[in-house]
This record gives structure tokens, sequence and C-alpha cells, in this order.
């Protein structure tokens, strides 16, 4: 029973990068991600997953509902169509905890810095 619980627990958290228009608007390639494997799903939440049936690669998607058999999970591109709509339910194996990478607009900017006085 400990070894089980152990397994379930979420471990260290991860990086992922984001490869393809999948998740486009929310997020885009080049996005490098943290995730914690073994957090718990809640719908709604961007995910790291495979498709059992499927390729064998993970994938970014986000939780629709749980499923028989994992998790149901869709782009947030409506025009791709690479998730649980083609390869049926995927397991989960992270859960996304924010994106660090590029930087949001706002705090790529310097703070103005405080003027020298001059005697």
């Amino acid at each position: 029973m400990r070894r089980e619980a152990r397994r379930s627990a979420p471990s260290r958290p991860r990086v992922v990068l984001v490869q393809g228009p999948s998740m486009e608007p929310t997020l885009r390639a080049g996005d490098c991600l943290l995730v914690r494997p073994g957090a718990a799903v809640r719908p709604g939440d961007v995910v790291v997953a495979r498709f059992p049936g499927g390729p064998a690669t993970l994938v970014v998607k986000r939780a629709v509902r749980p499923a028989e058999g994992g998790w149901w999970l869709e782009s947030d591109n409506p025009l791709v169509t690479d998730d649980s709509r083609r390869y049926g339910p995927a397991v989960v194996t992270a859960v996304v905890v924010l994106r660090y990478w590029p930087l949001p607009p706002t705090m790529l900017r310097r703070p103005a810095l405080p003027r020298r006085r001059t005697r």
C-alpha cells in the first residue's frame, strides 16, 4: 500500500517545450512550461498526456472530463483535431503549473531607474 501511495503522489516539477499549433492561442510553439507529474487533474486544466491508441509522443492538451480509461482531452485550437476526438481517452502524466518562457511583455520592460541628483 505504501508503494502505491508513493507512485500516485506528485513528484518533482519538470520542464516541457510546446511544439505545434494545437493549443493556440493559449500556448504557442516554443513556449516553455513547468509541469507537475502525478498532480490531481480537474476539468479545464492544461495537461501533458499520452494517447494509448495514438502516436507514442507526449501531448499538451486541455482536460475536458474524466472518461473510461483516462481523460477526454481537446486542443484549444478548434482547427486541430489530434486529440481525444481522434484517439479516444488519454492517460494524463502531468498538470501544467505555469508557462515561464516567453516572459509576459510587462516583465520584459526594464523598470525606470531613479534619476541621480547632480550638484
